[in-house]
């Protein structure tokens, strides 16, 4: 059975996506959607909710000094560490604000991928998880994907692919855009019923 595990950032949670009035998140909602898909295929399901964990994404000076000199920053990074390295698969949901991640998933990112961790991989390469670890990254914008593309130089998929799973080790990386803040509720329950060709 294939292992997979979610990474959502989204205040308003898992609870937001199943279209409620004045309670409902297009993020939310393709996260009820992948969830859906990923059982449809039989897989294990390990969600990691960075708001309902109460996740502090703030670097202290003890979280840096535990992060220079310490295998982990916190037993709550160890946990989602230990969780992604025995994954098959992991999938990043969150919103675009400003062009970038929001500062859950950043702070996600600084604490749990651990220096203490790292292994130099042919005396060049720092490896966190195996090459067959599979990345998919799902994002929402307010912008259409073209324009988050051409304009703004796609930055939150070229770091995230560049600047955190290539060199941890990762070489199956996607990464997808889903433009819902202009649509018809139409084009959205078009989209939500595609997601398992991103996953």
């Amino acid at each position: 059975m294939k292992k997979i595990t979610i990474v959502f950032d989204h205040p308003y949670g898992k609870e937001a996506g199943y279209n409620e009035p004045h309670n409902r998140s297009f993020t939310s909602a393709l996260l009820v959607a992948v969830i859906q898909a990923l059982e449809k295929q039989s897989a294990q399901v390990d969600l990691i909710d960075l708001h309902q964990d109460q996740f502090n994404p703030v670097m202290t000076k003890a979280d840096l000094l535990n992060w220079r000199t310490h295998p982990f920053v916190d037993t709550q990074s160890q946990n989602y560490f230990e969780r992604l390295q025995n994954s098959d698969e992991i999938i990043m949901l969150f919103s675009i604000w400003w062009e970038m991640m929001p500062a859950m998933t950043k702070g996600f990112i600084d604490k749990v991928f651990a220096k203490g961790q790292i292994q130099e991989h042919r005396g060049i390469t720092r490896r966190l998880f195996s090459s067959n670890t599979k990345v998919r990254v799902l994002t929402v914008s307010g912008a259409p994907t073209w324009i988050y593309k051409v304009l703004y130089g796609n930055p939150v998929g070229r770091m995230l692919k560049r600047g955190v799973f290539r060199k941890s080790g990762v070489k199956n990386f996607k990464w997808h855009n889903f433009n819902a803040e202009d649509v018809s509720p139409k084009a959205r329950a078009k989209m939500l019923s595609s997601v398992a060709r991103y996953i």
